[in-house]
């Protein structure tokens, strides 16, 4: 009876007890279900953003741009003090740094390797279509307008006084005399510079010069139209009445461009009638020169349309502007010079429409111009005197392979 008892007892007590343990379980797995996936997770927090941090580096900015303007204040009131002192202009072996010729006529080659020196308002008055980039920031860098008068530019110049008086009878022995020539060198070997300055002389001699700084411009930028009927302009159409502008006998090259300044329609038009008419002038010497001619020999930025989702690249000698003005196949002197800044590329090395040995390749700095080079930007304060020696201005010579723009990058470093 008694195990009876306890046997009813235990099973009564599990009954009761089996409730209380799936309620349990399952209390328990609803604690353990997985939670939400959360959205932010994986991904970097976003930075608080500082005000005062912002400010710091606004300031530490300002503090540095002042600071540079400082030194270049400083800078300038000691190279004016430097004019009053002729012993600081030195160059090597203590021969003149600067030459003692008044005008570029008269340079000779006992001036080469020494600096010209140039009035900023008598540039801009003689070459009012701009400087060359690199003209620019040699004078805004050495805080002056001079050039270093080169071997290259005396022979050019004379090259192209020899042709403007060419006489019928040649002399066998004379140095052959090109009146077509075209610039060809490495990157930054002066080919600009050469050419202003050469534009310069000849303006100054009295010459008539055609002068185009930025012969890319032509081909990039700006709108291509072929209209089939007038061929001018962008869309301009039909001009007011006649489609032909008459000038009359006795206008001149300045009414002629005038008139293609008001009149829209004709600018082209005036523009290769200008082409023909420079042609005929013998009064005076006639220079055609031309910067970054090589973008005359490739595609242009234009293109036209072929079918609705197509379009054919446009060729420079498409052009009616550059086909004026491209070919040497002429009598009148032409000087052209290729600019490897633009990315052209590489070209054969016979171009069509050019004489067969009018390109001549112009050369970057010499050991000596190096060494006349090194010697001004030490006069102009660009190195420390301390730090200037024969030693670091060969390793800036070898570094840079004459080249004019890295030699004056690294000259300050110098130590």
């Amino acid at each position: 009876m008694l195990l009876r008892s306890l046997l009813r007892a235990t099973t009564a007590a599990s009954s009761l007890k089996q409730p209380h343990w799936q309620l349990s379980a399952c209390r328990g797995m609803a604690a353990k279900a997985p939670k939400p996936p959360n959205p932010t997770k994986g991904k970097k927090p976003h930075p608080k953003f500082d005000p005062n941090q912002k400010k710091t580096e606004e300031m530490q900015a300002i503090n540095t741009e002042s600071s540079a303007k400082e030194e270049t204040e400083f800078r300038r009131r000691q190279l004016a003090e430097d004019d009053n002192n002729p012993a600081l202009d030195a160059g090597p072996n203590g021969r003149p740094l600067f030459t003692s010729a008044h005008s570029l006529s008269s340079l000779t080659k006992d001036d080469a390797n020494t600096y010209f020196k140039f009035s900023m308002e008598e540039l801009r008055k003689v070459l009012p279509e701009g400087l060359p980039l690199g003209m620019v920031k040699e004078f805004e860098e050495s805080s002056r307008s001079a050039l270093l008068v080169r071997q290259s530019f005396i022979e050019l110049r004379d090259n192209f006084q020899l042709a403007a008086n060419l006489s019928p009878v040649v002399n066998s022995k004379a140095p052959k005399v090109r009146k077509q020539i075209v610039l060809d060198g490495l990157l930054s070997c002066g080919k600009s510079i050469a050419l202003a300055m050469l534009v310069y002389w000849a303006r100054k001699e009295g010459w008539l010069v055609f002068y185009v700084p930025r012969g890319r411009d032509w081909t990039h930028g700006g709108l291509f139209y072929k209209n089939p009927h007038t061929g001018e302009g962008a869309g301009v159409g039909w001009p007011k009445g006649s489609d032909k502008m008459e000038l009359s006998e006795g206008t001149t090259l300045f009414q002629l461009i005038q008139a293609g300044l008001n009149n829209t329609y004709a600018a082209v038009g005036v523009l290769v009638r200008l082409r023909m008419e420079l042609a005929k002038v013998t009064s005076v010497p006639v220079l055609f020169a031309i910067d970054q001619y090589n973008s005359w020999f490739t595609f242009t930025d234009f293109e036209e349309p072929v079918t609705v989702r197509s379009c054919r690249p446009i060729h420079a000698r498409e052009l009616t502007t550059v086909n004026a003005f491209r070919s040497m196949m002429h009598e009148a002197m032409m000087v052209g010079a290729f600019s490897h800044s633009t990315a052209v590329g590489k070209l054969r090395q016979e171009l069509p429409d050019v004489p067969a040995d009018a390109r001549i390749h112009f050369p970057r700095y010499s050991f000596d111009e190096a060494n006349t080079v090194c010697h001004y930007y030490l006069r102009q304060r660009l190195v420390r005197r301390d730090a200037f020696t024969e030693e670091n201005w060969k390793k800036i010579f070898y570094l840079s392979n004459g080249n004019g723009t890295e030699m004056r990058y690294l000259v300050p470093f110098m130590r």
